[in-house]
């Protein structure tokens, strides 16, 4: 395993990437935004779920074979943003959430719901998977030990602090939206500004090249 020095530098370079807002957050913002506080969670858990994919295929080699194949990029690229887009068309033709009660708990199908709009999203950008393939070797030491075991170890805990920041934004984004929402006028208007934060997604997904 890599020595306590590696790590401590590892996971000061992930937090402060984990801070950059980014896609990810975005869509943990937009989902808060737009249906409160559990689903600003399960909107990162969903991210993490992802993440997860994409360290896993990192350290066992499966990410070099996107960076090697243009068509498989291409197809996984095109896949995703289409799949954004159609979020955003859903969100944006759909009424405007009704106010829960805060002390009724969110309905547990919204939330694997988005759970799985959450990893789906993810996993679909093939970008993360290049990025981890290019960030985890930096910090990997082979004479530490097997190189798949510390990729997957440096991806959990880059994951663990972007799962902790992303909530953080869900929720903070949650208590707000719930507010505003309020007026069912304004509920609306953030129905169209969480569609708007999906069609870009989409649109930065689309225009993403394997080198840019």
């Amino acid at each position: 395993m890599p020595d306590i020095q590696v790590i401590a530098l590892f996971m000061a370079a992930a937090i402060a990437l984990n801070l950059t807002p980014g896609p990810d957050m975005l869509f943990c913002l937009a989902n808060g935004m737009h249906r409160g506080p559990r689903a600003g969670v399960a909107a990162a858990l969903g991210v993490a779920a992802g993440a997860l994919v994409h360290t896993l295929g990192a350290a066992f080699g499966l990410a070099g074979l996107l960076l090697a194949s243009p068509l498989l990029f291409e197809a996984v690229r095109w896949a995703g943003a289409a799949y954004l887009a159609w979020l955003a068309w859903k969100t944006v033709t759909a009424p405007p959430s009704p106010v829960r009660d805060p002390g009724v708990p969110a309905c547990g199908a919204d939330l694997r719901r988005i759970f799985l709009r959450g990893a789906v999203t993810n996993i679909l950008n093939p970008k993360v998977a290049l990025f981890f393939l290019a960030f985890l070797p930096q910090f990997i030491q082979p004479e530490a030990g097997p190189v798949a075991a510390q990729a997957v170890l440096l991806g959990c805990l880059m994951n663990t602090s972007g799962t902790l920041v992303n909530a953080a934004v869900g929720v903070g984004a949650g208590g707000l939206g719930r507010v505003l929402a309020r007026n069912p006028v304004v509920g609306r208007v953030l129905n169209w500004l969480t569609g708007i934060v999906f069609l870009g997604l989409a649109v930065r997904l689309g225009l993403a090249s394997r080198n840019g």
